[in-house]
């Protein structure tokens, strides 16, 4: 049996003390859930996919912000491709897709291979968003400046739909309304980074690196599944699926579970039989196992509480944890599914977050070889027990292991990540730039 995996003190400090509610009004809309479970379909398969976005998508640079020494910065902006497919599920806001592109002053001066075969390369790494990063500040400055710097690597940022300028009137700060929100998220992002690696690839950039940290990182995961070349995938503190971060991990208390049983509760048969139909979960689990499980995991903290040994009176370090995202003083709740109906709310939860977000449902990268999968060992977050493993869905991947939670390591683990894009970059180039 595998050792239980521990949980960061930190990652419940900031659960209990910081963290917002998320999915405030509910499931979301059923019949707009059953068209998301049926796009699905086609858009996590990677030949049916890649015939949502046009190759020549219009992406405009709109001005460029900063040129020094040692770097260009520009801001442009397109129309995301899903609002073709799935327009009236996506709020008006988040149909215009922003970003950042920061690129070297003079690429030819910053390749480190004396190969004249590698001295006209241009990496470029796609930086995806993690749970409550607004805007391009923190990835600009904590990882695009320190590639170019350290590497040679520019950077293409992109705002996250329903996040930024891209954020829904009626939502507060990070909180989505409705769970079928992260999936419009999540499908808003897939087709947005093929265009903008279409782009790059138009521009003569490479080799190219997609990445995020957090949610960030498995979106950029979704992505890279899609994308019809080989590409360097660094998903830092994400895994095979998002259900366990919902019904498992720490988050699960930041769901208003009453609610969501009540909707579910009203759900007509009808509507349970649709959706029965359509969710797919690779994993075989039971699923009366697996709750039992997040149930554990969610309540019996402090056995599980791992000391990570780290400067707490730091002058930065209350300040860093602040800048993570919206954040606001709550209760302390630990969720626990008591009820019959609220253990039917918490399966079909893990369903819907499966039949979305689960690895085993998209197709393999076209060389899963290019991924360096970093993994917090004490991550309170995405915990990584009791789901098929993502190194065995992507067969000849990486995994770094952190001694770090998931917190932590966002704060003090910028370094690590930047390495494996880094990496990442110098295996493709070694393996097919020749």
């Amino acid at each position: 049996m595998s050792k239980v995996q521990t949980i960061s003190r930190l990652d419940t400090i900031y659960r209990n003390i910081l963290l917002s509610k998320f999915f405030v009004k509910g499931w979301g809309d059923p019949e707009n859930m059953k068209k998301i479970f049926k796009f699905r379909k086609i858009i996590s398969n990677r030949e049916t996919c890649r015939k949502l976005v046009n190759e020549k998508h219009p992406i405009y640079i709109d001005r460029k912000i900063e040129e020094n020494e040692h770097y260009k910065l520009f801001e442009g902006h397109f129309q995301s491709p899903l609002q073709q497919y799935l327009s009236d599920l996506i709020p008006i806001e988040s149909h215009t897709a922003y970003f950042q592109l920061i690129v070297p002053k003079n690429w030819s001066n910053l390749n480190r291979e004396p190969n004249s075969r590698t001295r006209s390369l241009k990496p470029i790494c796609l930086q995806l968003a993690g749970t409550g990063d607004h805007g391009f500040w923190r990835r600009r400055n904590f990882m695009a400046k320190p590639l170019i710097r350290d590497y040679g690597i520019g950077s293409i940022i992109i705002e996250n739909p329903f996040y930024g300028l891209r954020k829904p009137k009626n939502q507060l700060r990070s909180r989505l309304n409705n769970v079928s929100d992260i999936f419009i998220m999540g499908g808003c992002l897939i087709l947005e980074s093929l265009a903008l690696l279409h782009w790059a690839k138009r521009m003569k950039w490479g080799p190219m690196c997609i990445t995020g940290i957090s949610m960030g990182g498995h979106n950029a995961s979704l992505a890279a599944t899609n994308w019809h070349e080989p590409i360097g995938i660094v998903p830092c503190l994400s895994w095979t699926t998002a259900s366990c971060v919902f019904t498992q991990g720490v988050m699960a208390g930041s769901i208003p579970w009453k609610k969501l049983e009540y909707q579910y509760l009203n759900y007509c048969n009808q509507d349970r039989e649709d959706f029965d139909e359509l969710i797919q979960s690779p994993e075989n689990y039971m699923k009366t196992d697996m709750l039992d499980a997040g149930k554990k995991f969610a309540m019996n903290y402090n056995d599980l509480i791992h000391e990570e040994s780290f400067d707490f009176a730091s002058s930065n370090f209350l300040n860093e944890i602040i800048n993570l995202g919206d954040l606001e003083m709550t209760n302390n709740h630990n969720y626990e599914i008591d009820t019959p109906s609220l253990r039917d709310a918490s399966n079909f939860m893990r369903g819907i977050m499966d039949e979305c977000t689960h690895l085993g449902n998209f197709s393999k990268p076209v060389d899963p070889e290019m991924a360096i999968i970093i993994n917090a060992k004490h991550d309170g977050y995405v915990p990584s027990q009791g789901v098929i493993p993502l190194t065995e869905i992507w067969p000849g991947s990486t995994v770094r292991y952190l001694d770090r939670g998931h917190i932590s390591a966002i704060l003090f683990d910028s370094n690590e990540f930047r390495k494996a894009i880094a990496d990442s970059i110098e295996w493709l180039t070694k393996k097919y730039c020749k």
